[in-house]
């Protein structure tokens, strides 16, 4: 079996939110586990040949799996993660040291701490994004609601 590759994940933060973004036109197989502890897993293929991707991490802080949702599209895969706590993480993932290549700050989406007031209420919408028909996370399940071993 070819060895998974690691897609572009962007990301972006509000004191209670974190947004991830990966970038994988035309995903295929996708699978999505977030757990309360942090832990954060993705996994699709694509292309012509089915290119596996995977992406594995722990995220710096505990997160609120029921009120975190998911979309997948057609250039990529968002992720809105609701944080445990409202407070402003200074990384995304938990480990010390240097960030993995594949994780990106997503500009788009950024805002500096000190300016999330001001800009909270234009960056919140999400027209363009139906998170209504997704049930992501919670009870060990993942994205096409198998149950996943531990």
């Amino acid at each position: 079996m070819a060895k998974s590759r690691h897609p572009i994940l962007k990301w972006a933060q509000r004191d209670g939110l974190v947004f991830v973004t990966i970038d994988l036109p035309d995903a295929k197989d996708v699978k999505l586990k977030l757990e309360h502890e942090g832990n954060f897993y993705f996994s699709a293929t694509s292309g012509a040949d089915n290119t596996p991707y995977e992406i594995d991490i722990n995220l710096y802080d505990k997160v609120d799996v029921n009120e975190s949702k998911a979309s997948v599209g057609s250039r990529n895969i968002l992720y809105v993660i609701k944080k445990e706590e409202t407070k402003w993480w200074s990384r995304l993932v938990k480990e010390d040291g240097r960030t993995p290549v594949f994780i990106k700050v997503d500009w788009n989406r950024w805002v500096d701490e000190d300016e999330q007031d001001e800009k909270a209420g234009a960056d919140m919408e999400f027209d363009d994004v139906n998170f209504s028909s997704l049930n992501i996370g919670g009870g060990g399940e993942d994205y096409e609601g198998k149950r996943s071993n531990p």
